[in-house]
């Protein structure tokens, strides 16, 4: 008798999280967004060059009925252009405003209103997270829009940047389905509310097998809505040692510029990107691009420099210069810039 009557509520138990788990996918769902990129790519050189518009997918979430939207950093970063998908299938253009991708972070804004009024989340207090707690992602796996995923936390990584204050990088580990598609996706607590943005996973299979990444709430937060670190546009390879040497950089190290957003901090610089793909020791390479070898005095040669050079971006303002210096088709040069109003 006793056993049938655990059977019973257990079962009762399971109606209710199942409930409990639809309830708050209703509810958090409106407020989850596809977004679609469109970069263009070089390939060759002279004659041969050739211009490709390159497609991406990734997924967001509204911050503001201002049309703020939160997302990862590399889902972003290079855009040419960006379509922000709404449940209701509406389309709407936006833009890059702050982006930061030490911590994959980065937020949008919609370049014209929404025909509806937007639905929006609510950020919580990622420090209240505990390993072994429940949560939920809603996303956009390989483009299939608003599917759901549920898993618990199952760890909590943090690095520090120890120069002029930069803050703490900080991730929850899940096991949370995260495929293509669904990063910059909301992870939520069990009250509907976002605590991390689904960032990357580790895989042999290069698709999911358990561990996934979500940048906390409370770094993106402080980051973008606080900090609003300046968008570069820019994916880069910091190149050093044997690979410096190849590259034939005149120093120990440099940053290899890979893409080029339009319309970013690195265009406005006239930074070119690479346009012939290589693979060097197992990563794909866009090689032919500049090299940054210093931002204003600091040379780009280990992490610690790095760090320092990016505390420069994130303090700079409109109406500020920016001075780095390149290698580019093995001259060294010097380009300035002034930092121009949004």
């Amino acid at each position: 008798m006793r056993y049938f009557m655990f059977i019973i509520v257990a079962l009762c138990m399971l109606d209710s999280f199942a409930q409990s788990i639809s309830d708050l996918y209703e509810q958090a769902n409106e407020s989850v967004v596809l977004i679609k990129t469109i970069q263009p790519e070089v390939f060759g050189e002279g004659r041969m060059k050739a211009m490709v518009t390159l497609e991406g997918i990734g997924s967001g979430f509204v911050i503001s009925d201002q049309g703020d939207i939160m997302t990862a950093s590399h889902i972003v970063q290079t855009a040419a252009l960006i379509r922000v998908v709404f449940s209701d299938g509406e389309e709407v253009p936006a833009k890059v405003l702050y982006s930061y991708p030490m911590a994959d972070v980065a937020l949008i804004k919609l370049s014209e209103p929404k025909s509806t009024p937007l639905s929006v989340v609510t950020l919580a207090d990622s420090d209240k997270v505990k390993i072994g707690d429940q949560v939920f992602v809603i996303g956009s796996p390989f483009g299939l829009g608003h599917s759901l995923s549920v898993g618990y936390v199952s760890g909590k990584h943090s690095r520090k940047h120890v120069v002029s204050g930069l803050m703490t990088t900080e991730f929850f580990q899940t096991d949370a389905a995260v495929n293509e598609g669904s990063s910059g996706g909301p992870l939520f607590n069990m009250d509907g509310e976002v605590i991390g943005i689904a960032s990357f996973i580790i895989s042999h299979s290069e698709g999911f097998q358990g561990i996934s990444f979500a940048a906390t709430s409370n770094v993106a937060q402080k980051l973008l809505c606080e900090g609003q670190p300046l968008w570069t546009g820019i994916q880069a390879y910091f190149v050093s040692g044997p690979l410096a040497e190849i590259f034939n950089v005149p120093q120990p190290a440099g940053v290899l510029v890979q893409k080029v957003a339009p319309n970013s901090l690195g265009h406005i610089l006239g930074l070119r990107g690479g346009f012939y793909h290589m693979g060097i020791e197992g990563d794909q390479l866009l090689a032919g691009g500049d090299i940054l070898l210093s931002l204003e005095t600091i040379p780009l040669t280990n992490g610690e420099n790095l760090t320092k050079a990016w505390s420069i971006l994130e303090r700079l303002q409109p109406g500020d210069i920016v001075r780095c210096t390149i290698l580019r088709k093995g001259k060294v040069m010097n380009l300035e810039v002034i930092i121009p109003k949004k």
